[in-house]
């Protein structure tokens, strides 16, 4: 079993930064892919970013490439969502996940409870 707890949300202007971090509970941190995704009101959550297991391969919805970047320490049980250029349609709650690569995607198996980010225009 696997605990997510997400944090580091809050209220930023458009154009300014903000980094969100996901905390795992657990010895097999180490052993998932992670990623994050959000969910904005009225809208589907979609997937933002996945890094692999090692770190060593990362993966950005088109929206957010060249302004958002993803990383994890794994001695730390920790992946980071670094958001930079906000855009007040980046509002929306933003929830990690813990997932296995099978076959040609990841399998998610564990969320976190979510952390609200909210741009300002």
């Amino acid at each position: 079993q696997v605990q997510l707890v997400e944090s580091g949300g809050g209220l930023v202007q458009a154009g300014g930064s903000l980094r969100v971090s996901c905390v795992a509970s657990g010895r097999t941190f180490s052993s998932y892919g992670m990623g994050w995704f959000r969910q904005a009101p009225g809208k589907e959550r979609e997937s933002v970013a996945t890094i692999s297991s090692s770190g060593s391969r990362t993966t950005y919805v088109d929206s957010v490439k060249g302004r958002f970047t993803i990383s994890r320490d794994n001695a730390k049980n920790t992946v980071f969502l670094r958001m930079d250029s906000l855009k007040p349609e980046d509002t929306a709650v933003y929830y990690c996940a813990a997932g296995i690569w099978i076959g040609i995607r990841y399998t998610w198996h564990y969320w976190g409870q979510g952390t609200q980010v909210t741009v300002s225009s």
